[in-house]
């Protein structure tokens, strides 16, 4: 068995615990760090909008960044692992809603 640990992620001014692999720590926590750069650099640019406006437009940024990586064959490994991370962040969210 892999060994655990519980980790608070911050995200938008919002902390999330999740229960992951030590292994993934670092990518977990940058990713949170790159999600949060891109929302204050939208939030810098567009006072008039809200939290969810900027996270959406993150969101929308980064996934187009996967469909790029996913028409390139030689990012397939990066590709799983990003997909392993969406599986393990939906399963924590069905358990805290």
């Amino acid at each position: 068995m892999e060994d655990k640990l519980s980790i608070r992620v911050n995200v938008a001014d919002r902390y999330y615990p999740l229960k992951i692999d030590r292994k993934d720590e670092e990518k977990i926590r940058k990713a949170a760090k790159m999600i949060n750069e891109k929302v204050l650099q939208y939030k810098q640019r567009y006072t008039d909008k809200d939290i969810q406006d900027f996270l959406a437009m993150a969101s929308l940024q980064y996934v187009i960044k996967v469909i790029e990586c996913d028409n390139n064959p030689e990012s397939t490994p990066v590709l799983e692992e990003l997909k392993d991370l969406d599986n393990e962040l939906n399963e924590f969210l069905k358990r805290e809603y």
